[in-house]
Formats: structure tokens, sequence, C-alpha cells
């Protein structure tokens, strides 16, 4: 799930201004990243303007899909895109490839990349669901709308099948690397948990059973486990809040942590425990490390890096060094190189933009 705009929204009011002790653009050598960042190499831009962001890679490791509300590409509120990875320059505008309609999210490749899922409201109207305001805290918050439901679309935007047919949220699908199950997360039991199907819709299993919200699950290179974010409310006052806002149909994002969890629902454990919003995690190829973005250094909200950390919860390691917003992290399937979203080099605007790098391990 992404609503970044909002997010993006949060963080730029509270600072814009930059900390140069800690990023050193060096435009002489490999123009878009910081010196700090060793793991990446020719990193490059891809989209110029809008929120671009859950770009993730086809199977042959050559194209994207992504979401964007990009207005000059002529949309009000996020709806699919799909690009190649080669070099692009201001004013390239991708192939739209959702209806238009309503509001999307979380769009992945199925095997052979001749099709997609993704989440949509469109059956519930054309305009744009009208996003939420700020309660009397002030607190951010993230809309789980109940009109969305998962799809499966032909590379040209014909819808094939739909995937889900429950009253509430069903979003936020990515398929196996084996191309066989789908993960996704929904309400449909009264607390927003994780289920996989297989790709035609059938056999659906919950997967979590705690309170909380478990979304943005992604399967690790062998498929037998799922990486996720999860808020895990424990004080009355906690539950009682997100209880409050799930019937309201929103959640506040601000304290997640990283879990496993096998794709039988066996084997959960907690990966880490910084603090913050730590979130939108993905396997290192290896299987061993997983990389994820995080706030949990900052005391304002922001920024939000990318970091990588063992999965026995040792070893992190920070991998960008962006003063305002790096995240959704992505292996190509070849491990050769990483997509994430960023607002590097936006010109002091809001946009947050895709890149692509090699990874230098």
């Amino acid at each position: 799930m992404k609503y970044l705009s909002l997010f993006l929204a949060t963080i730029l009011l509270v600072s814009c201004t930059s900390n140069p002790e800690k990023n050193t653009y060096n435009p002489e050598t490999d123009s878009l990243k910081y010196e700090q960042e060793v793991h990446l190499k020719n990193v490059r831009q891809l989209t110029f303007g809008g929120d671009n962001a859950e770009a993730y890679w086809s199977y042959d490791s050559e194209q994207l899909i992504f979401q964007s509300n990009n207005p000059e590409w002529g949309v009000e509120c996020d709806q699919i895109f799909t690009m190649d990875i080669s070099e692009k320059e201001s004013g390239f505008e991708p192939q739209m490839i959702s209806t238009g309609n309503g509001r999307t999210t979380c769009a992945y490749f199925l095997p052979g990349d001749s099709t997609f899922v993704y989440s949509s409201t469109h059956e519930n109207g054309m305009k744009c669901p009208t996003p939420p305001e700020r309660g009397a805290s002030g607190a951010y918050v993230w809309p789980i709308y109940d009109t969305y439901d998962i799809y499966k679309a032909d590379m040209d935007g014909n819808i094939i099948a739909k995937l889900t047919d429950e009253p509430g949220y069903d979003a936020e699908p990515t398929v196996s690397p084996k191309g066989d199950k789908i993960v996704f997360t929904s309400d449909r039991s009264g607390d927003l948990e994780l289920y996989i199907m297989d790709t035609d819709g059938s056999n659906v299993i919950q997967i979590t059973d705690e309170l909380g919200y478990d979304g943005g699950a992604f399967f690790s290179p062998d498929g037998s486990q799922l990486i996720f974010r999860a808020s895990r409310p424990q004080t009355e006052e906690e539950v009682n809040k997100y209880q409050s806002l799930l019937e309201d149909g929103l959640v506040e994002p601000t304290n997640m942590e990283l879990f496993m969890v096998n794709v039988d629902g066996t084997g959960l454990k907690q990966i880490t425990d910084l603090g913050n919003a730590n979130w939108a995690p993905y396997f290192h190829p290896s299987g061993e490390k997983i990389v994820f973005s995080s706030n949990h250094q900052s005391q304002r909200g922001f920024p939000f890096n990318i970091f990588m950390i063992k999965i026995d919860g040792t070893g992190l390691e920070q991998i960008t060094f962006d003063d305002q917003f790096d995240s959704f992290p992505m292996f190509s399937p070849d491990g050769k190189k990483i997509v994430f979203s960023s607002n590097r080099n936006n010109g002091g605007s809001r946009s947050t933009n895709v890149f692509v790098a090699d990874w230098v391990d």
C-alpha cells in the first residue's frame, strides 16, 4: 500500500532542509547516488514528477510495473504504469495499463510477463475515492478503502479476471517467485491479516491472526517464507485506538516492525525491534538478508532510508543516505539490480521518483 502523496506531504511539512554533513552528492561521478552508498552503482532516474512508487520487476528483469499520480500523465490519483529500464529523460511518459478509473495500488507481474495483478476501486466508480482527513491529533493515517479488490489484467489493460470478491479491503498482492501463489492483505476477518491464494483466486488460506495491521508481504526467493510489516498494539489504549481507526477504514502506520512467517502460517518471528516505522521489506537474493525502509534514526518522522538486516535480526547496515525519503527497494529476479523510490534529484519539489541501480554486494 502506498498512499505516497499523503506520506510525503507529512514528511515535507515537517522539514525540507538538507543535512550537508550527511549528504554528499558527487556530480562528477555517479551523480544520482551519495558517496556512502557503496552498494549502489550506475544509478539511473526513470520518472520525473508526481509520486511514483512500488515499482516491481518483471520475471525477465527487463520491465517495471509501478503506480503514479503524475498529473502530466492525465491521472488524478494512483494508476498503474509500465516501462523498461533503459535511461529516461524528463518528459518521458510510460504506458498506463490500469483502467484509469478509481484508485489503484500494488501491481505485480505474473509469470510470462504478459499479465499482472493489481488492486483497484474502479468497480465502485470512476472517481478517485476521497482521502482521509487528519484527526484532531493530527496523526498520519492510511485509508483502507473497502472498495479495493484484486484483478488480473493483460499488458493492454484488459481485465481478465476478478480474483477477490469479499466485502471490505483486499489489496497489496505480490506473487511468489515460482509464480503459483499470491499473498495479499484483507480485513475479511475483522482485522488486517495476510492471506495466500492461487493465481486464479482459489484456495484462499489465512496466514496471520494476531491483532494489528499485517501487510506489504513478499515471498522469499524459494517461495517458502514471507516477509512483511506489522503493527502490534499492546496496551489497552493502543488496542482501542487501532480498532477505532480500523472501524473508520484507517490505520496509523507510524509504529511498524518487520516479521517473517512460513507460507503455511507457522514459524512467525519478529525480525526488527527498531522503533518508529520499518516497512517495505524485500529479500536479498541470498534469502539470508532483507532490505527495507526505516525512519528509526529519526526524532521527527524523517528521513526514511533503506537498510539491510540479516533474517536473524543482526547485522543492521544502512544502504541509502538521503535526507528525505528512500523506500520500496526490490531486487531484480537475476539479482543484479535494485529498484527504489526516492526524493533525491527532484529540484526541491515534492516529487518522488523511481530509480534503478546496479547492486554491489
